[in-house]
């Protein structure tokens, strides 16, 4: 971690970063609730927005469509990513290089780490390679820190969050996005093990407007640095009214209902 690494993807020391690697990640079947997210545009327009700090995508998406969006959208280069058709354990392959990132024009990298994995010595070395390139070009390093494998009985458990969010400050990221450990008092643990290295919350898959803006609230009250997030925005008929609300929490320190009315009091989740 250095201080101040990460400033282009985020605004007064928090962020909002979409996330659009589900369609390697995931494959197609995210897109379905709406159809037109399948066009990699439709997500960049959604993008524009102004809560949003950087737009994670892989290599291909990055190639065809970030030099249309340059002025209006942060690139973080998701480096590695492994499709949902792999069925071995949990491991991520590396897809692109920091310096072919930077060529690009991506101001920070994403790099899963499933730390407990068998892979977890590869990846962690993998992780290694990325962040100190990433130094050498003056870019944030955003560690997915996933905890999973066949060894870990509970991946979501108070303390496996916190360690997650501690292996990021450990192998030097800027920012470690981890999953909701499902209480403020888990992921305000999470937080302090964190020391003073930036956390932020994953997404996760679709839920109603009231029900992740007081999950973000939550999150934000436990001391975390802000939200990485795909499903709960492309995944709505109406992406735009949920980043005025995601911006009126996590920027404005709005409540929920405050930021339920800043999304027009309709519920985006149909």
């Amino acid at each position: 971690m250095i201080p101040g690494a990460d400033s282009a993807i985020t605004r007064d020391g928090k962020a909002l970063i979409l996330a659009y690697d589900h369609g390697l990640e995931h494959g197609p079947v995210d897109f379905e609730p709406v159809p037109e997210t399948t066009d990699p545009a439709t997500v960049f327009d959604v993008a524009t927005h102004d809560a949003v700090t950087a737009v994670a995508v892989q290599k291909g998406v990055a190639e065809a469509y970030y030099p249309s969006y340059e002025d209006d959208v942060t690139l973080l280069a998701k480096l590695n990513g492994t499709s949902n058709l792999w069925m071995g354990e949990p491991d991520s392959s590396v897809n692109w290089s920091v310096d072919y990132a930077a060529d690009l024009g991506a101001d920070a990298i994403g790099f899963t780490v499933y730390g407990g994995s068998n892979h977890e010595v590869e990846m962690f070395e993998e992780f290694r390679d990325a962040q100190e390139a990433a130094r050498e070009h003056d870019m944030g390093v955003v560690m997915w820190s996933y905890p999973r494998g066949q060894g870990l009985k509970d991946d979501t458990s108070p303390d496996t969050i916190a360690y997650a969010a501690r292996l990021g400050l450990e192998l030097g990221a800027d920012i470690a996005k981890v999953k909701y450990p499902g209480s403020a008092d888990a992921m305000n643990w999470a937080v302090r093990s964190a020391g003073d290295m930036k956390v932020v919350m994953s997404g996760g898959s679709k839920t109603s407007d009231e029900a992740f803006l007081s999950t973000v609230r939550e999150a934000m009250d436990a001391g975390a640095n802000g939200l990485a997030v795909g499903r709960n925005v492309f995944q709505r008929q109406n992406p735009e009214a949920i980043l005025d609300g995601l911006e009126a929490v996590i920027f404005d320190d709005a409540s929920v209902d405050e930021a339920l009315a800043a999304t027009g009091g309709i519920e985006a989740s149909d």
